[in-house]
């Protein structure tokens, strides 16, 4: 029987149909400033077109299927035959398909790559973060590989390449493939100079055959991974000083698999699309990437690499909170006016827009840096990595459970998608290093790279004079400097300082004057609480929430 007992009033229209790229100005304004005048005509038609499709009711769909039907592990098939395969949902191929379409594994030796791929990147975060996993070790394989000609010469195209092959074959049968890794073992975790994995040399030059297993081995479907292993004496036992970097391709040459045990798939708390797996290496051939005992310096651009797209990452997962948060709050009304007119939620709005405004400049400053390629560019990236990768994915939870807090209830409803935001929001903090690896990384940056400061010095320096709040913390963090004894203690609050600076060095740089004004007055000046929601009532608070507010 049809009846109604009421009329739905009040409620805000779905946030579909609109250009996630094009209605982000902070997103807009910093893809404009790092590129090339001659490449913006093409770079806005490709990320406008991205941006569109993933304000599609489709794409969200699509994520919510794949979320909602998490990957499976097939050990073996119908006839008993070991296959080790993971299967995903329908939608989860479309997504990387879309994903890997979009070029979000091209950026290498294209003009200005690193800036256009990290909008799209940045973009396509705020469709499915676990798609992100995948398109990410692919992208960040590459320099890993380039230590070795030969081995790029044959995978970087299939790497870099803009088509989806899900089958799994011989790469030489492929025009696209995709490349996961696995470095971390049970006994060490982020410790790698303890794993345990032993590569004893084959008759042929360059080849091993790998023993061992790998705690966390990331998009267990790919084609090749990269592995950490110790490379063993004539007697077959690992020696200690030879962590070495490996390539371990899923099918052999002449379509065999590859023994790569997969254990289990991990149970995570978020990224549930995306298969996370334990893995064993039994007799399995590998093929040596860079020099016998040079294994972490071999893989240490991927790991740069990875973790500027963790700030990526978070950066998109903060900008899709507050768009929902703003989009909410313009619609719907409260008390007599409209929810984003009134103090308080202006004020909680303004600030969560600082927060998102700040990681997406800064991490697209840093993707810059990655198209120069100049020594004084790299010397930055050597701080900067670090410091955005601690603070800015340390930001992104409290954002996404604030932003959902502003829709109440309904926030909290998983039919919102906050939810999920909510659980995806702590993972780039834990991968690739948690915040106190990338603490500790600044620290031997800072100790055995003095050019890496000198950089960061030169580059906030850029800002001097602009404002006297961000004066004064460039002068408390270079009194900090000054002394670095039980420095360790202190790291995480260095690496926090020296994220915070930088932002707002680049927002007074370049940000409108009431972005800037309030985020050196909140985050430099001492003048924000430790909730969000208590900038000073002073500043224009509406004009900084009306710029995070999303366009049509």
């Amino acid at each position: 029987m049809a009846g109604s007992t009421h009329t739905v009033t009040n409620q805000p229209p779905p946030l579909v149909g609109h250009d996630v790229y094009g209605g982000d100005r902070a997103l807009v304004e910093a893809v404009e400033r790092h590129l090339d005048p001659a490449l913006l005509d093409e770079a806005r038609a490709e990320l406008s077109a991205l941006g569109r499709a993933a304000g599609s009711a489709q794409l969200h769909e699509w994520a919510e299927q794949a979320d909602q039907n998490p990957p499976r592990l097939r050990t073996h098939d119908r006839y008993g035959h070991r296959v080790d395969e993971v299967d995903f949902h329908p939608a989860w191929h479309r997504l990387l398909g879309k994903g890997v379409g979009a070029g979000l594994t091209a950026a290498w030796g294209r003009p200005g790559g690193h800036v256009r791929r990290a909008a799209a990147f940045l973009v396509w975060t705020q469709v499915d973060a676990g798609t992100c996993c995948p398109l990410s070790m692919t992208h960040a394989a590459v320099p890993a590989l380039r230590t070795d000609p030969a081995l790029a010469a044959e995978w970087e195209p299939r790497l870099t390449s803009t088509l989806y092959e899900r089958e799994l074959r011989p790469a030489r049968l492929k025009a696209g493939a995709l490349f996961g890794m696995g470095m971390t073992e049970k006994q060490g975790g982020s410790d790698v100079r303890v794993n345990a994995t032993v590569a004893r040399p084959l008759a042929e030059d360059g080849t091993y055959e790998l023993t061992g297993h790998k705690w966390f081995c990331s998009a267990p479907m790919s084609d090749g991974f990269l592995v950490l292993a110790r490379a063993a004496d004539a007697a077959g036992a690992a020696r200690e000083d030879a962590l070495t970097c490996f390539l371990v391709p899923r099918v052999l040459e002449d379509g065999t698999r590859n023994p790569f045990r997969i254990q289990r798939l991990k149970d995570k708390l978020g990224n549930r699309s995306n298969a996370s797996a334990e893995v064993e290496f039994d007799g399995t051939w590998a093929r040596r990437v860079g020099e016998e005992g040079r294994g972490v310096r071999t893989i240490i651009d991927m790991v740069a690499a990875t973790r500027l797209d963790c700030a990526l990452g978070s950066a998109g997962l903060m900008r899709q909170a507050v768009t929902q948060a703003v989009h909410h709050c313009v619609h719907r009304e409260a008390f007599g006016g409209k929810l984003v007119d009134k103090p308080l939620m202006r004020n909680v709005l303004a600030d969560l827009a600082l927060e998102s405004e700040a990681a997406t400049t800064l991490a697209l400053r840093l993707a810059a840096a990655c198209d120069d390629g100049g020594e004084q560019e790299r010397a930055l990236l050597r701080i900067a990595v670090p410091a955005a990768k601690y603070w800015v994915t340390k930001r992104c939870a409290p954002v996404v459970v604030e932003a959902a807090e502003c829709l109440g209830g309904n926030g909290y409803v998983e039919e919102s998608g906050l939810p999920r935001l909510v659980r995806e929001s702590p993972l780039n903090s834990v991968w690739e290093g948690a915040g106190n690896v990338q603490a500790l990384d600044l620290l031997r940056a800072l100790r055995r790279e003095p050019q890496a400061l000198n950089a960061f010095l030169e580059e906030v320096g850029r800002a001097r004079g602009a404002d006297h709040r961000l004066d004064a913390a460039i002068k408390d963090l270079l009194t900090d400097l000054a002394d670095l004894s039980g420095v360790e203690a202190r790291a995480r609050r260095l690496a926090e300082r020296f994220a915070l600076v930088l932002q707002g060095s680049l927002l007074v740089r370049f940000a409108p004057p009431q972005v800037a004004d309030a985020f050196c007055a909140a985050r430099l000046g001492g003048d924000g609480g430790a909730a969000f929601g208590t900038l000073p009532a002073t500043l224009d608070l509406a004009a900084v929430v009306q710029r995070a507010r999303p366009l049509a």
